[in-house]
């Protein structure tokens, strides 16, 4: 017996509109079931989760700082996906971003002008996407695959950071812990609001959310990637150049990671450290294909994704789980995700080994 995916010729516009509501009920079903197993009440593991963090006003800043970078990473994977691009890499992205955006106030800790943060953010965003451009550089000139390339590069991003962060940028003056120098006041990014430390790298997110929907629904790039991400030959019949967009997409996509590190570096931290993500370039995938490769899903994607990143913490505290569980979870839910799509708009089809069964599966075919 062989198991084939047909496409269907209709796709039910109700159900690829619930599709995302229908993977996050699926997901707190089966999460409950996984804290039962645990010996855990799942009423208090998902009032842990997704109703704690809501209930204090510092929570809900922790909660501005974690989508922010989520938020940024996915809109920009969207386009990539949407492209036909796949960009795996964007923890290597982020992790390297951070590392170029911080070279001013490592480098030059006593340097304080209101050109500093500005350069930072500028040269985050480059060191982002001269990274993403290594996997577009290798795919259009040696037709290798993307995927593999831009995940690797992930591992060369963060141990690189770990070498500068244990090695030559470490504070002498730290206590032999390997981080830098903290960043003097120029160097951070201030907060929006003085009644917590949500900072402006979540209106980054949000400008950028807003301009790539913009971007998308009505100018001619946008529909350039729609067109090369569903069919590249009918993309070269209009006169678009794939390889223009393998590079197109992968900047754009490294460059909004590579901010989202620098933001996060000098924003969240205020210092540079081995580890300055707890993954969110991989998270950002599950953000991205939650909010169905829209900008303006994806906000609201982002904010449940890191409901789930604060939900963690304090279900360790409050019911005493391991942090993997916030892992399970999202992996739970990019599981659903996907599968309901598929489901939308492909069929499964048996086939079995002989006529009869072939016959029988033609005639009648599997929903």
């Amino acid at each position: 017996m062989r198991i084939e995916l047909e496409k269907r010729a209709g796709v039910s516009k109700l159900f690829a509109f619930v599709s995302p509501l229908l993977a996050l009920a699926l997901t707190l079903v089966f999460g409950a079931i996984m804290f039962a197993l645990l010996g855990k009440s799942p009423l208090n593991a998902l009032y842990a989760f997704f109703v704690e963090p809501l209930l204090e006003v510092w929570s809900l800043h922790e909660l501005a700082i974690k989508a922010a970078p989520l938020i940024l990473i996915a809109v920009g994977l969207s386009i990539c996906y949407r492209s036909n691009n796949w960009n795996i890499g964007a923890e290597g992205q982020f992790t390297i971003g951070a590392i170029t955006g911080s070279i001013l106030p490592v480098l030059y800790p006593d340097w304080q002008s209101p050109m500093l943060l500005p350069l930072m953010l500028v040269m985050g965003a480059l060191g982002g996407a001269l990274y993403a451009g290594i996997p577009a550089l290798l795919k259009t000139r040696f037709n290798t695959n993307e995927i593999l390339v831009s995940l690797m590069l992930v591992y060369v991003a963060q141990l690189f950071l770990d070498w500068l962060t244990r090695g030559i940028w470490r504070d002498p003056g730290g206590y032999n812990f390997p981080q830098t120098k903290p960043f003097n006041e120029s160097a951070v990014l201030p907060e929006m609001l003085a009644s917590g430390r949500a900072h402006w790298g979540f209106v980054f997110a949000m400008v950028a959310a807003i301009a790539l929907w913009f971007m998308m629904r009505y100018m001619l790039k946008g529909f350039e990637v729609t067109v090369l991400g569903q069919s590249a030959r009918a993309g070269r019949f209009a006169g678009f150049s794939s390889s223009r967009m393998v590079w197109f997409a992968f900047l754009l996509s490294g460059a909004l990671a590579g901010l989202a590190g620098i933001s996060e570096a000098s924003g969240s931290i205020g210092h540079l450290q081995p580890s300055i993500s707890p993954g969110y370039g991989f998270t950002a995938i599950i953000v991205a294909f939650l909010g169905r490769l829209n900008p303006l899903g994806i906000i609201a994607s982002g904010l449940v994704l890191a409901l789930t990143y604060l939900g963690g913490e304090a279900a360790q505290l409050s019911i005493g789980v391991s942090d993997k569980v916030t892992r399970v979870f999202q992996g739970l839910m990019l599981f659903f995700v996907l599968s309901c799509d598929t489901l939308i708009f492909y069929r499964i089809r048996f086939i079995f080994s002989g006529k009869a069964g072939t016959q029988n599966t033609n005639q009648q075919g599997a929903a």
